[in-house]
């Protein structure tokens, strides 16, 4: 008996614990408000990355696009000519590399560090040994794998590129730091690297422009995004980027050009200089701060609809209005007719013949 008294004691009460009472927990953290779906659209004829690599603008855009919500889509419009241009900065930096190899294969120059294979790590210290030897050895072997690749077919094809996917990841990252491009300085691989989907279209004028236009109507037919940046200076995005704001998409436009056509009609606007300083990052709470107030109070609009109106309060009786006029009883016995109007709408003066009637006071 003692023992049990005991048990009783020292048997441990079931605690029942809230959710909402555990510190930091909300059930708003489980379902998060999702976020405003975002689409990059890149003019590269109008606006190459000329002042800063290719890469690096690609992923500072992406980092200022997504500070507005999800990046969901991000593409990039130029013709050939775009993807074969060298700017000049790198035209020049080409020109000095070529002279510093002469020199150290004369012995004239010895770099203060040896130059590293990326694929075997073997060391050299003259970089035109270290060209030669990777296009002798490392570019012969991905060329094998690549034609090994494209001739199989099915579950070899499968279990080929599952094989060298990674010697082909390693060989890439090694040969845009040793290779030169052979044409251009690698803007099309360099954006695609960055997660840009890259189109080329044809010489043709404006041809960049229309299939940008093309595709940004598709995706708001669609409702694919909800946020629209556009990277470019030209002034006749301006019709597209006032349709957008129509349908009640926020617009983004990142360029140069201070006064330009494009900066008055968007929403928001920056130049490329404050988007590598990151400036679109600090300012993204107060954009989208009065991008909340403003579909707030685009909510708390009155507009009148006939229709709806008609559907709420139904037909108009004729019992619902006072009258000020007092008939006769003589008038209703000797079966004059009182003229009341059919419940229509009240704003709407009945105009026969272009004439309006009215009645005579007394």
């Amino acid at each position: 008996m003692f023992s049990r008294f005991v048990l009783r004691i020292w048997k441990p009460k079931t605690q029942f614990t809230s959710l909402n009472s555990i510190k930091g927990f909300s059930f708003s953290s489980i379902n998060p408000k999702p976020k405003i779906r975002v689409g990059v659209w890149w003019d590269l004829d109008n606006k190459p990355p000329a002042s800063f690599p290719p890469y690096d603008a690609a992923v500072k855009l992406r980092t200022a696009a997504s500070s507005f919500g999800s990046v969901k889509l991000m593409m990039a419009y130029a013709n050939r000519h775009a993807f074969s241009y060298v700017p000049l900065e790198v035209r020049e930096q080409r020109k000095d590399r070529k002279l510093l190899n002469q020199l150290e294969n004369k012995g004239l120059v010895k770099p203060p560090e040896p130059y590293f294979c990326g694929v075997c790590d073997r060391r050299f210290y003259a970089n035109e040994k270290l060209i030669n030897h990777f296009k002798q050895i490392h570019e012969t072997e991905n060329q094998k794998r690549m034609r090994q690749i494209e001739s199989s077919k099915g579950h070899q094809r499968v279990r080929l590129v599952a094989k060298y996917s990674m010697k082909i990841e390693k060989y890439k990252r090694a040969a845009r730091n040793i290779l030169t491009p052979k044409e251009g300085y690698g803007l099309a691989d360099e954006l695609k690297r960055a997660g840009f989907w890259v189109k080329m279209v044809s010489d043709k004028p404006e041809a960049a422009d229309k299939a940008l236009k093309e595709h940004l109507v598709e995706m708001m037919d669609k409702r694919e995004v909800e946020c629209v940046v556009l990277v470019s200076d030209d002034s006749d995005y301006a019709g597209i980027l006032w349709e957008a704001k129509e349908r009640c998409l926020r617009t983004v436009v990142i360029g140069d050009s201070n006064e330009g056509a494009l900066k008055r009609v968007a929403d928001v606007a920056y130049s490329w200089k404050e988007v590598v300083m990151g400036k679109a990052k600090k300012e993204v709470e107060k954009v989208v701060g009065k991008w909340n107030d403003r579909d707030v109070l685009k909510k708390l609009e009155w507009s009148y609809d006939p229709a709806l109106e008609k559907e709420k309060g139904g037909s108009c009786s004729v019992w619902d209005y006072e009258f000020d006029y007092d008939y006769d009883d003589d008038e209703i016995e000797n079966g004059t007719e009182v003229e009341i109007g059919d419940g229509g709408d009240w704003w709407k003066i009945d105009t026969e013949d272009g004439v309006g009637t009215s009645r005579p006071c007394r």
